[in-house]
């Protein structure tokens, strides 16, 4: 019986020992705006559950918003004045084609040749890959739409996890995706597809697979470069070596579909707890009174490329609201000749948590990124969302199929149909009730997304990695995966089964005419 209590008490206790052992962990950033959010969040969550956290951080400094101290440590790599140029070059390019409706996959593809640049320039400093080996990393963080995290993992011979920013199938991990109803990244279809719905799907693969190849050819000379010819990593091989893949997305907003182990949902991340919103924006709610308050932050990319024509509609539309409007626009970007409307108040900042927490909340216009979303479904706020980016656009089709909110293009703003659109919101209670109802999916959850994170980072971390998590599919090729090696075995051995009964089958014939010939003979 003491034996049995012991066993039992060592049980409880010892999970506590392990998980109090705190583990050397690298995170590595490479973008700006909502990426670094993200991996910034996900630093201080590990750091403040006792791990030592180090950040490389080689981003992009006009992507990246301004930060105070951080709890965890941050190794800053800057890039010469006329790669840092010609990045913002390429990057100015894409964004302002983007928003003129010209969303061309060549200038993406542009940009992750940049990116591949970058890679090769980190790569050759030899002070900072020394550093980051004589660390000893335990375990390295990576951001899934970065490749040279990938590159800087396997140089450094360290097992990684990676973290998807957006919805699933813009990077290719090896998912089972039965095409009949898992909608293809980009083709801004839902789970309920008809006929003609899933012969676009299927088509779609092989698209998807062209361009997927494309993108990954952006590392390729990266790879050559830096890696010796017999060990050098293939990237799509390299993707789905990550021991965890964490999605920033929840079941509140994806369509339900097969998931791996080893596939986490952690959206919700940058949810904080609630604090009262500044007295500033306090004073500006109360004239309104129960008519509330409408919150509009269209992302960082937006509030820096948008148009003064599109702030002169946007404006147009908000006042014909009655209720006020709390903008995050630069006030720089204002165009003088252009009066605020009576409702609108603008500002540089705003505490976006808070504000969507709100009592008078009624609206939220947002530029579609999953953390907003995610926040927005955290609070049950119904939504106008008016997307820029391709993997905006499939986070809105979810919106849009939930029910909690409405889209609008960004080329198609007009302050009569934006009016209209956020007043259909408002007024039809069926998108308020749909985003309480995914309020209480998100928040039901037995864990936080930060326990989530945690917990399964400390598994594998105790277990050795997360071998007992991946399916032995994920090495097998192509054809062994969709059984066409079986299909080929059994598609011969019926034929010849069939041509050998018929060589039979002719043979018996002929001996039959055979034989009733020498009979009348």
């Amino acid at each position: 019986m003491v034996g049995q209590q012991a066993l039992l008490l060592a049980g409880l206790f010892l999970p506590g020992f392990l998980l109090s052992e705190a583990a050397k962990i690298l995170t590595s950033f490479a973008l700006g705006g909502s990426h670094y959010l993200l991996l910034d969040r996900v630093s201080e969550i590990l750091q403040d559950h006792g791990h030592n956290v180090t950040m490389l951080f080689y981003g992009e400094e006009f992507l990246t918003p301004e930060k105070g101290e951080t709890s965890y440590e941050v190794i800053s790599w800057l890039r010469p004045e006329d790669h840092k140029k010609e990045f913002k070059k390429c990057f100015d390019f894409l964004v302002t084609e983007t928003l003129h409706g010209r969303d061309a996959f060549d200038n993406f593809v542009s940009l992750m040749k940049q990116l591949g640049i970058r890679c090769s320039d980190l790569l050759r400093r030899g002070d900072i890959m020394d550093f980051l080996k004589n660390e000893n990393f335990d375990l390295v963080f990576v951001e899934a739409f970065d490749f040279c995290s990938f590159l800087i993992a396997e140089k450094l011979g360290k097992p990684f996890v990676s973290i998807l920013p957006t919805q699933f199938g813009s990077v290719d991990h090896g998912l089972p995706s039965p095409v009949s109803y898992v909608p293809l990244f980009r083709s801004l279809l839902t789970d309920h597809m008809d006929f003609w719905d899933r012969v676009r799907n299927f088509l779609m693969v092989f698209d998807f697979s062209i361009k997927q190849r494309q993108i990954h050819s952006t590392i390729e000379n990266t790879i050559k470069e830096h890696f010796p010819e017999g060990s050098r990593p293939v990237l799509s091989h390299l993707l789905k070596k990550a021991e965890l893949w964490f999605v920033n997305s929840d079941f509140a907003l994806e369509f339900a579909r097969p998931l791996l182990p080893n596939t986490v949902y952690v959206g919700g991340l940058m949810a904080r707890p609630v604090k009262p919103v500044p007295q500033e924006f306090e004073n500006f709610i109360s004239k309104f009174g129960d008519s509330g308050f409408v919150l509009v932050a269209l992302g960082s990319i937006v509030s820096n490329y948008q148009s003064q024509e599109v702030l002169m509609e946007m404006n147009s539309a908000f006042a014909n609201l009655s209720q006020g409007v709390i903008w995050k626009c630069k006030l720089s970007k204002w165009p003088k000749d252009v009066k605020l409307a009576a409702n609108v108040k603008i500002a540089d900042w705003l505490p976006q948590n808070d504000l969507l927490a709100h009592p008078r909340i009624r609206l939220f216009v947002t530029h579609g990124g999953m953390n907003s979303i995610m926040e927005a479904i955290q609070h049950g706020v119904p939504m106008v969302a008016i997307p820029v980016l391709k993997e905006q656009a499939e986070n809105v089709v979810r919106v849009e199929a939930k029910k909690f909110g409405v889209s609008i293009q960004l080329k198609q703003i007009k302050a009569e149909t934006l009016a209209l659109k956020m007043k259909e919101v408002i007024e039809d209670k069926r998108y308020k009730s749909a985003a309480v109802a995914a309020s209480i999916i998100r928040r039901s959850h037995p864990l936080t997304p930060a326990q989530r994170l945690v917990g399964w980072i400390d598994h594998i971390l105790q277990t050795g990695g997360a071998a007992h998590l991946k399916p032995h599919a994920l090495q097998q090729p192509w054809h062994e995966q969709y059984l066409l090696d079986v299909f080929l075995f059994l598609l011969v051995v019926t034929l010849g089964t069939l041509w050998l009964c018929g060589k039979l089958l002719g043979m018996v014939t002929r001996w039959l005419c055979g034989a009733r010939k020498l009979k009348k003979a």
